[in-house]
């Protein structure tokens, strides 16, 4: 008998980007909780969350920035479109421009039993910090699967942020 085969989960999310003068920035999370604490290079990601079922990415996207941020965004988003992280996840994502104060952001929590198998349970922030980078260092902090992004927002609004 053979296991059924689970799809790959899917999750949506929002790349936001800001321009200082010719230089273009974008907004990354590091994900909260013991299991992240010292992984620095490769670990940083865009806000985003799982979508359950047949939820609307775009209201997905919006409803996951705003309980990792703290921040509720009413801007028009643009697609960037879907990629595929290592694992087989799918991430659609969204961009929009903007600006936020990175030591403001209140994210929400999880619980998880820490240390394991203590039997005692400790609640983290899903994301523990925000900055911004510029493409060069987004591309060393970002998952390498959510790198092909930060290439698709350089090709929708050039590389020093300008719109073509």
């Amino acid at each position: 008998m053979k296991a059924a085969r689970r799809a790959p989960a899917a999750s949506a999310g929002i790349l936001m980007y800001r321009r200082l003068g010719p230089r273009l920035e974008v907004l990354l999370v590091h994900p909260g909780g013991p299991y992240w604490r010292r992984k620095d290079e490769g670990a940083w990601s865009i806000p985003k969350g799982e979508m359950d079922g047949e939820e609307d990415a775009m209201a997905v996207a919006r409803r996951e920035f705003a309980e990792e941020t703290g921040v509720v965004l009413d801007q028009p988003l643009n697609a960037l479109g879907e990629i595929r992280q290592r694992a087989g996840k799918r991430v659609i994502a969204f961009t929009v421009e903007g600006d936020l104060d990175v030591h403001a952001i209140r994210s929400n929590t999880f619980e998880i039993e820490w240390p394991p198998r203590s039997g005692k349970m400790q609640a983290f922030p899903e994301i523990d910090r925000a900055e911004w980078f510029d493409l060069a260092a987004a591309r060393a902090k970002i998952l390498e699967g959510q790198r092909p992004l930060l290439d698709r927002l350089a090709e929708l609004v050039g590389p020093s942020g300008r719109s073509p």
